[in-house]
């Protein structure tokens, strides 16, 4: 691996000469080290949440070079610029304003270009939507009540809302909300299948409304509503749009007042607390909807105004850097200890790969060094019956966050919660410090090859981060959401990359419009593709019905 970039910097040296000498040094050493240790190396967050990352193979030397290598890279005049509106998001010449949909600490700057203003107008036109179907006073063409919401989206425009309604399942009201995202057409029958087209109502979720997959659904989803109701009339009843393209959804047949505007500067992925979050605030209701904004706000303020050595995203951030520069891990886990979450690890997967997937970097250079690393997980206890095995005896280096939530909505069953909650702990000790058993792991054993004991020892110095709340809320999934933008905004500028472009998702998207036209046309198979490509349509046309 090549560090041509981080070799300018000063701290980055200092680091290379630490981790040589803290490599080979075991988690359980450097606990026996520092008694203190995890009162040194864990923030606790308005005491309702509290990160633990002392089960990190960090010391204070390391830690210190970590947040002076932040310093001299001039992270904090970075994180200014996003919070000032200015066009970061260089290679789209744009603003990156999601933290404006929170009411920003430093709403001023941004005041003065009118932002907070609209942001608070697209609240209330949300709110009053919102507020009419749950209570029931907007109803379908045969004057039934609302039932169904079908949000038609891809993306940042069904991921992030998705993830946010079923971690807050506790939370929602009467209302059904499916996501019809995948243009296989069994996502979509299974949906209607569901559902009853007199009370339900479709949100066409696409910033462009030109996104592929998206338009493709809600064309479906028309000419199925207009074959079985056969009254055009009836389309504005049922048909919405979120979209910062009006001439377009007008196009489409939304009438003008059926339009809820996303902003042009609020990326997809970053955008479940704009109106592309509609669907999540007809299952909340407005005032937790507010408490969600409410949480990320306070995680904005922190990041924005506490100091390196006890800012909880930046130390997540250097300490992903750590492990993806130093020790060349590829991946990082994520292992959520609440149900709830069971779609947190997705929503992740995109926030992370498509922000920081990058191999390009700012000066337009190729990158020489791993840049997002890649983000897998999953539901504990599930995945404890799984690919933990992995985690435990594998040959890979995997660092790991685990989530949990020490308290739910749900008072039944109660003792299912402690289970839950000693098995977090218990999984994240037994990485770090393995078994027992390793002090007696010698020759005599090693010359046994038939010793079953052998295949029993775990050898632990798997690195995680703890991040435990108090309860899970609106409130706090905000907080949660936040941390990790945060974060990886952070890793994005350590990096040297632009993290709010996402131009790998469109060449192989363009492609598949030709080669569509192609699988309709019955003539012979365009020969300018290369031969597997070739290969695959031949046997598509013989064997399509």
């Amino acid at each position: 691996m090549k560090f041509n970039y981080f070799k300018k910097n000063k701290y980055f040296k200092i680091l290379y000469k630490n981790f040589k000498n803290i490599k080979n040094i075991h988690i359980k050493d450097l606990f026996l080290n520092d008694k203190n240790r995890f009162k040194k190396f864990s923030i606790n967050f308005m005491d309702i949440m509290v990160l633990d990352y002392s089960k990190n193979i960090i010391n204070d030397n390391i830690m210190k070079f970590l947040c002076k290598f932040a310093k001299e890279i001039k992270l904090n005049k970075e994180i200014k610029k996003m919070f000032k509106g200015e066009k970061i998001n260089k290679t789209e010449n744009s603003s990156v304003l999601h933290v404006a949909l929170r009411r920003p600490i430093i709403s001023k700057n941004f005041l003065k270009k009118n932002i907070m203003l609209k942001v608070k107008k697209s609240l209330e036109e949300m709110k009053t939507f919102s507020e009419r179907v749950i209570n029931g006073r907007l109803r379908g063409f045969t004057n039934k009540k609302i039932t169904d919401i079908i949000n038609i989206g891809i993306g940042g425009s069904e991921l992030g809302p998705k993830m946010v309604n079923t971690a807050l399942k506790d939370y929602k009201n009467h209302l059904n909300i499916h996501y019809l995202s995948n243009i296989d057409n069994n996502n979509l029958i299974d949906i209607l299948r569901k559902i009853d087209l007199e009370k339900s109502l479709f949100l066409i979720v696409s910033k462009t409304f030109k996104t592929y997959e998206t338009i493709k659904n809600a064309n479906s989803v028309k000419k199925y509503f207009n074959n079985k109701i056969n009254k055009k009339k009836f389309f504005s009843k049922h048909f919405y749009a979120v979209s910062n393209n009006k001439n377009e959804a007008i196009r489409f047949g939304i009438k003008k007042n059926n339009i809820f505007k996303i902003f042009k500067s609020i990326g997809g992925r970053y955008s479940v607390w704009s109106s592309a979050g509609l669907s999540i605030m007809l299952s909340i209701g407005y005032k937790n909807f507010l408490k969600f904004l409410n949480g990320a706000n306070k995680m904005d303020d922190h990041f924005y105004n506490e100091p390196y050595n006890k800012n909880i995203p930046i130390i997540l951030s250097l300490i992903s850097f750590w492990y993806n520069i130093f020790f060349n891990a590829e991946t990082e886990a994520i292992l959520t200890y609440s149900n709830r979450l069971n779609k947190f690890t997705d929503y992740i997967q995109q926030l992370n790969m498509e922000s920081n997937g990058k191999n390009i970097d700012k000066n337009g250079e190729k990158v020489l060094y791993n840049t997002s690393q890649i983000i897998w997980g999953g539901v504990g206890t599930n995945c404890q019956h799984s690919f933990f095995q992995l985690l435990h005896q594998g040959t890979r280096f995997v660092p790991c966050d685990f989530i949990s939530f020490v308290n739910n909505r749900n008072k039944n069953f109660y003792n299912h919660n402690i289970n839950l909650l000693s098995n977090f702990l218990a999984q994240t000790k037994s990485l770090a410090f393995g078994s027992n058993f390793i002090e007696k792991f010698s020759k005599k054993y090693k010359s046994n090859k038939n010793n079953a004991k052998l295949y029993k020892i775990f050898f632990g110095n798997t690195p995680s981060n703890s991040i435990m709340f108090k309860s899970i809320s609106p409130k706090n999934i905000g907080i949660l959401l936040s941390m990790y933008e945060h974060k990886i905004f952070t890793q994005g500028i350590i990096l040297n990359i632009f993290s709010f472009d996402q131009w790998g998702v469109e060449l192989g998207k363009n492609l598949s419009k030709i080669i569509y036209k192609n699988l309709k046309n019955r003539k012979k198979v365009n020969y300018e593709y290369d031969s597997s490509t070739h290969g695959l349509i031949k046997y598509y046309k013989k064997w399509k019905k």
